[in-house]
């Protein structure tokens, strides 16, 4: 009897832990403190911070706004074309995002450029064609160059080490992806240089979708 109630009991406590594994932090703020919460009358009382409304071009010519990544999982990047450094790798590592998830409807892919006046739509379609990307959910978008910039800084909160101090005058450059859920809020910082964090974005990712 008291083995039988021993092993529901460690039974129950794995399941627990494995669920506390699962879960993902919230994000309200720059500093990128993480809250653990579950329950969701909490999470609308605690949980403020959500991706602003936002509209750009895309590299097909199609208007993309926040009405693209309602109820959808994303992931949100900054880049240009002609970055020799980390945008190659940072590229080349989220196509294997793109490739993972090529079938899954649920996922938004969203590199915005941070030289707008340089990155026009068909030098994107071009960016994007170089990469042999297939995926009909990735979108490679250009637009004003403060509504990027302010966007980046005060709701994706991308430049982490920075949060608001720098204003759309300071040029903007990062590795850094952030992971969206399905209600626009901010569920994870990566860096998409690090293979380690690519492979822990999918696995997120995953989270998020199921």
């Amino acid at each position: 009897m008291y083995r039988i109630v021993l092993i529901n009991f460690l039974f129950i406590f794995f399941i627990n832990c494995n669920k506390k594994k699962e879960s993902l932090p919230f994000y309200n703020s720059s500093s990128f403190t993480p809250f653990f919460i579950s329950n969701s009358m909490e999470i609308e009382k605690k949980i403020h911070h959500k991706i602003r409304d936002f509209e750009f071009i895309d590299q097909n010519n199609n208007n993309v706004s926040q009405r693209d990544i309602e109820g959808k999982v994303h992931i949100a990047n900054f880049m240009f074309t002609e970055c020799t450094n980390i945008c190659p790798i940072m590229t080349s590592n989220l196509k294997l995002i793109e490739e993972f998830f090529i079938n899954d409807n649920g996922l938004k892919i969203l590199s915005f450029s941070v030289t707008p006046w340089i990155d026009s739509i068909s030098k994107l379609k071009s960016y994007e064609e170089s990469y042999d990307i297939k995926s009909k959910n990735w979108h490679f978008l250009t637009g004003k160059k403060n509504r990027i910039y302010d966007l980046a800084r005060k709701s994706y909160f991308v430049e982490r080490e920075i949060g608001f101090s720098k204003d759309s005058s300071d040029f903007l450059h990062t590795e850094h992806v952030i992971l969206v859920d399905q209600n626009k809020r901010i569920r994870g910082i990566y860096n998409s240089t690090l293979q380690l964090d690519i492979e822990q974005l999918k696995n997120d990712i995953i989270v998020l979708l199921n």
